[in-house]
């Protein structure tokens, strides 16, 4: 028998609201649900106009983020570069990033690998870092 396991995104807790973001931010960890080893997954969808109110960067883990819908902008470090539907975008451990909506929304689901230890070793917050 094949051994595998399935997980609807949608039906994933969503933990914004427990991080006071609830108005903005949908944020949906599918790391346990999924049984995940050497991975991580998380489904993400940002309202109109919300920015992600820190940045944030992994010591260890490369992440890729594919929009699934909407539209907006994504800063990584010191460039801030536009991202629509089906977009794409890789950043390797040790490099600042952060989310912004456009009118639309933004939704993406983002992989990581390795799979770390817990996130709150791995991951660096920095509040306010977008600024303007």
């Amino acid at each position: 028998m094949a051994e595998y396991t399935k997980a609807n995104l949608t039906e994933i807790e969503d933990l914004a609201p427990k991080g006071g973001m609830g108005d903005g931010l949908e944020a949906r960890f599918a790391n346990a649900d999924l049984g995940l080893e050497k991975s991580g997954l998380s489904f993400q969808k940002l309202k109109p106009g919300f920015r992600m109110p820190f940045g944030h960067k992994h010591r260890e883990q490369e992440e890729l983020y594919v929009i699934v819908s909407g539209s907006g902008r994504v800063k990584i470090e010191d460039e801030v570069i536009d991202v629509t539907q089906w977009d794409a975008v890789r950043i390797p451990a040790g490099q600042m990033r952060a989310f912004e909506a456009g009118s639309e929304g933004l939704g993406f689901v983002a992989f990581g690998a390795p799979n770390t230890a817990s996130l709150s070793a791995d991951a660096e917050m920095e509040p306010g870092w977008w600024g303007d």
